[in-house]
């Protein structure tokens, strides 16, 4: 047998290793120990808009809901800043470059594709979830719509043939010829919007009224035009200051007795005769969920751009009655719904 040393007896007091790691670890689980940590850290997204959205009319309240529903809660787990052009596309660079400079995690983008491509110019690091954006491919905001390559990806805004707008409101309204168009001139995609809807009037024998709306102080002097040229049919597109200002719009629509055709659900619901497109809302429920996938550390260059695969087409049956438009049964029956 080998005889093996003797420890050293312990100086009075003393306490051997283990136990004393044994009991600090006790002690950091304890109620006391946990009150002192630290408070996690809120991760913080921003969010760039055209405009101030008006009361009762927030979009973006969705997403922010959406993404409380998969564990991002506001002053709990993130911190939401915003900013906004207030109508003036040229002030996009200053507003993305105020969310860069804050630090943000995640840039969102809620502005349409002159929006993000000034989130683009602003940084090549930060996160960028662009949702509701034209052709991405063509005004080079990603490299392809499967492999986005870069930091953008989101929501493409792809839309119907242009032409079915101007179909609809030939056959919604009996005998409409002369159509009114407003459309943001300062909006990237304003000349391929301008050469589609030309294009399309000439295959469908119509006239067309192009009228360029930047700012809201426009709207007074457009409606104007469309009624000394006797504008039957008032189409908008999908231009972001369109949604913010969508309120305004139809109210000067009713007020000269205008039926309107519009690209959003939201414009059907609230008085347009017809409208073709997807739901904003039903989007950005879907956009949080990639807002969710790159806060959990996802890549944007990994998450292809998402496309529509339905446009819904909504009659509103109260505003048809309300102008004396007898809406033909063929398109009611192509109706998703008809408001009633």
């Amino acid at each position: 047998m080998i005889d093996r040393p003797k420890p050293a007896p312990l100086p009075a007091g003393a306490m051997p290793a283990r136990r004393r790691l044994m009991l600090a670890s006790i002690a950091l689980l304890s109620p006391a120990a946990s009150r002192a940590q630290p408070a996690a850290r809120l991760r913080l997204i921003g969010i760039l808009g055209a405009a101030r959205p008006a009361e009762g009319n927030d979009p973006m309240l969705t997403f922010i809901a959406e993404l409380a529903k998969l564990g991002w809660v506001e002053e709990k787990t993130i911190t939401v800043v915003r900013r906004n052009a207030e109508l003036r596309y040229d002030s996009f660079p200053e507003r993305a470059r105020e969310l860069v400079g804050l630090g943000v995690e995640l840039l969102v983008v809620n502005a349409g594709v002159t929006g993000a491509l000034a989130a683009k110019q602003a940084t090549a690091t930060i996160p960028i979830l662009a949702i509701g954006v034209a052709d991405p491919v063509k005004f080079g905001l990603v490299t392809s719509l499967a492999r986005p390559g870069g930091n953008v990806t989101g929501f493409a805004a792809t839309t119907t043939d242009w032409g079915k707008y101007l179909e609809l409101a030939r056959e919604a309204v009996a005998g409409a010829n002369r159509i009114a168009i407003i459309a943001n001139p300062t909006n990237v995609s304003y000349p391929d919007y301008v050469a589609a809807n030309e294009s399309a009037a000439r295959q469908l024998g119509l006239r067309l009224q192009m009228i360029p709306v930047s700012r809201t102080a426009e709207l007074a002097p457009a409606f104007e035009a469309m009624k000394r040229e006797r504008a039957d049919v008032l189409i908008f597109g999908p231009d972001p200051i369109f949604l913010s200002g969508m309120g305004d719009i139809l109210e000067r629509a009713r007020d000269n007795g205008l039926p309107v055709v519009a690209p959003f659900r939201q414009a059907a619901e609230r008085g347009a005769l017809i409208s073709l497109g997807l739901d904003i809302r039903d989007m950005l429920r879907v956009a949080a969920s990639y807002a969710d996938r790159i806060l959990r550390g996802a890549k944007p260059a990994d998450l292809p751009i998402l496309q529509p695969t339905r446009f819904e087409l909504i009659v509103n049956q109260r505003a048809a009655t309300s102008l004396g438009i007898r809406i033909p049964q063929s398109l009611r029956l192509r109706a998703d719904e008809v408001i009633e």
